[in-house]
């Protein structure tokens, strides 16, 4: 099948941008030339606007989707496993997309998402609320899981512009500026609770220079983080990924050279957990002899490392089919938000500070 055209292929095919062909299609202003160029593109390219705003007017579903960062990370794999579950067993079809993390890809794939007519959507979120704010005045049902949209700041940003193209498209209201922030609930992972009991377990066997691994989305855990170790914090053991396993690498190498004193690190996820594994490797630091290691995550090839690493573990399939039963709770009144249990699982990646 054709892929079929949408409103960023007629404006750069016509030279002009989005909100120039959303105002000319719904009957805005602009000059005539203007008009006729992006009016003959779009025949040219056989451009449909969103069937969104009718479907909505109608109560039609076009199933459930589902916006994770990483499809080959195995926490979301997990994840996706428990929402295709729970919509298998609800006859719902799931659209899946990948959003690398990156939030102007997160809003095009929102914008795709309403064009179909997807009125359900689970979403590990990457943008801030600008982003989801106005899928959400659209009439879509949103849960996030995993992690929540950062606040918004005073503009609406770029990547919520484009979902705001579609939107005006359909005759449906725009994201007001400054926005509110989406009142959407959340499957969540109790991240405080969980670095908590991995920093104690640290200091138990006598380490005080711990240091944490992060990356996106890992606000609150190293608002934990901050919080377990306590006053004041060394600054240069917090130290960040940006999602890539190439910039995991460098983060926990650069870490581990630029602070050979520290004895502990926490690895905010699997994949940093997996280049901190890598890095000692090459660093000839042996574990837990010269540093400990406690990872976020609890995946399969965690208890096949030498030695089996200790694990914050989160129930990512759990978390999963809650969030999906409750975006299929539309109409119904849904709590605000599920918090689920996480376990410290000991094994043989920490020992005491010698």
């Amino acid at each position: 099948m054709e892929k079929r055209a949408t409103i960023k292929d007629v404006a750069e095919a016509a030279g002009v941008g989005v909100a120039t062909v959303s105002r000319v299609l719904s009957g805005g202003s602009a000059s005539p030339q203007t008009r006729e160029r992006v009016l003959a593109v779009a025949a040219q390219l056989d451009y449909r606007p969103s069937a969104l705003g009718r479907n909505l007017r109608q109560r039609r579903t076009g199933g459930m989707g589902l916006l994770v960062p990483d499809l080959t990370d195995t926490f979301y794999g997990q994840l996706a496993e428990g929402v295709l579950a729970c919509a298998r067993s609800a006859g719902e079809p799931v659209v899946l997309g990948s959003t690398g993390d990156d939030p102007e890809q997160e809003a095009d794939l929102i914008g795709m998402l309403l064009e179909q007519s997807v009125d359900r959507l689970i979403a590990v979120p990457s943008g801030d609320s600008d982003t989801w704010t106005p899928a959400v005045r659209a009439g879509m049902t949103v849960v996030f899981a995993d992690r929540l949209p950062a606040m918004a700041g005073t503009e609406t940003g770029p990547a919520a512009a484009g979902v705001n193209d579609l939107l005006r498209m359909d005759g449906l209201p725009a994201a007001a500026t400054p926005p509110r922030p989406p009142d959407v609930p959340s499957v969540l992972a109790d991240d405080r609770a969980g670095i908590r009991t991995a920093v104690r377990y640290l200091r138990g066997l006598g380490h005080r220079r711990i240091a944490f691994l992060g990356g996106p989305g890992h606000d609150r855990r190293v608002a934990a983080f901050r919080e377990a170790v306590g006053a004041p914090v060394d600054e240069e053991l917090v130290v960040f990924g940006t999602g890539s396993r190439d910039s995991a690498y460098a983060a926990a190498s650069g870490l581990f050279q630029s602070r050979p004193d520290l004895s502990a690190v926490v690895a905010g996820g699997n994949v940093l957990g997996e280049a901190a594994v890598l890095a000692a490797r090459e660093l000839d630091l042996r574990v837990p002899r010269d540093v400990s290691l406690i990872m976020y995550d609890d995946v399969p090839w965690a208890e096949l490392c030498a030695p089996p690493l200790t694990v914050i573990a989160q129930p990512g399939r759990d978390m999963g089919y809650r969030a999906a039963e409750l975006v299929l709770r539309s109409g119904t009144r849904r709590p605000r938000g599920i918090v689920l249990p996480t376990e410290l699982i000991i094994r043989g990646s920490c020992g005491p500070h010698r």
